[in-house]
């Protein structure tokens, strides 16, 4: 996300030494001269996991970094915050990251988060009916006929990842009659509220509210998965401004790092990231029995590698811009770079 204006000396002291990668980790844990702030908007969902287990692991603080986080209901919702120049770092879905980057803010995707995540989830009527029809087209249409309505999807606002993955797969795959479905845009945690209370019959969503609705509702279930709803689907991502860039190459090179780390852990010991969420993003309401059911759900697929979601990302920016021809997405390949990580790689023990 783009800064108002560049960091003064006394405020943001530059990182020394903590891009040198050694010993276990990813990023050296020798005592910076001074902390580096970065202020960090996220969404506090399951797709943003490696920035919670970064800050449970208590890294960043090891690294130099002091991260400000401050959270928003949804991507569509940051990016006016990021307009303003108040942040360095966005934890955010690349949809709205394309919409960002589209009305002026300049910033670069370092880091991938995930891909192939959203998934369909049906409760009610709708699910018990949704494997008896022939095809999914049908059963729309057979629900449609039964109630008297369409079938109500909750998701996320228009531009964010899971709305543009619904709408890809109900026009592009499925072929869904538009009168037979009504798309209803929601912040994250009202789509899971819906889900539960049956006001939707189905709804275009991440986990943890895939395993959680499924937990709390025995008809709840996913009628299609991530890699069928938009093959390769890129998710979440790690954006830095431009102006962190240029100043403070260092200090990305280090977030890379300890994003990298984090998703390392996230592949290899989810019992530990999920006592790291448990503590982080959980805060007391979501256990840590619940967060590992999630983070080893097959619709849980963390990656780090920014270039394995671009090819993808160019397909969903060219169905967005099918979706809003008004609206003027930037080049895809300007969006990102993946020097970051392959510096991190380059650098890391394996």
């Amino acid at each position: 996300m783009p800064i108002a204006s560049p960091p003064q000396p006394g405020r943001r002291a530059v990182l020394r030494g903590a891009a040198a990668f050694a010993g276990a980790g990813l990023v050296s844990t020798r005592p910076a001269r001074a902390a580096t702030v970065l202020r960090v908007a996220t969404i506090p969902i399951l797709a943003m996991a490696q920035l919670f287990v970064i800050e449970a692991e208590g890294w960043a603080k090891q690294a130099g970094l002091t991260l400000e986080t401050t959270s928003f209901s949804s991507g569509p919702a940051m990016v006016q915050a990021l307009a303003s120049g108040r942040f360095d770092v966005a934890y955010i879905g690349i949809g709205p990251a394309m919409v960002a980057a589209a009305h002026g803010v300049a910033l670069k995707v370092v880091a991938a988060n995930g891909e192939g995540q959203v998934a369909l989830l049906g409760r009610g009527p709708f699910a018990a009916g949704y494997a008896k029809a022939a095809t999914p087209a049908a059963a729309f249409a057979a629900f449609h006929k039964a109630t008297g309505r369409p079938v109500r999807i909750a998701t996320l606002p228009k531009g964010a990842v899971p709305d543009t993955v619904l709408r890809y797969w109900l026009n592009e795959v499925a072929h869904v009659a538009p009168a037979d479905v009504q798309v209803l845009g929601f912040g994250e945690n009202r789509v899971q509220q819906a889900l539960l209370s049956g006001s939707v019959d189905a709804a275009s969503t991440l986990e943890p509210a895939l395993t959680i609705v499924q937990s709390r509702d025995p008809g709840a279930r996913i009628l299609v998965d991530g890699a069928t709803m938009f093959p390769g689907g890129p998710g979440a991502v790690l954006a830095v401004s431009d102006a962190l860039v240029a100043h403070d190459p260092a200090a990305v090179r280090t977030l890379v790092a300890l994003h990298v780390r984090a998703t390392r852990l996230l592949q290899k010991d989810p019992g530990r990231a999920a006592a790291d969420l448990a503590a982080t993003l959980g805060k007391g309401l979501l256990s840590r029995a619940l967060l590992l059911k999630a983070l080893t759900s097959p619709e849980m697929r963390p990656i780090a590698d920014p270039g394995k979601i671009v090819a993808a990302t160019e397909r969903l920016a060219a169905y967005q811009a099918k979706l809003d021809p008004i609206s003027k997405l930037p080049p895809v390949a300007s969006l990102f770079d993946t020097s970051f990580y392959a510096a991190a790689i380059k650098a890391a023990p394996r």
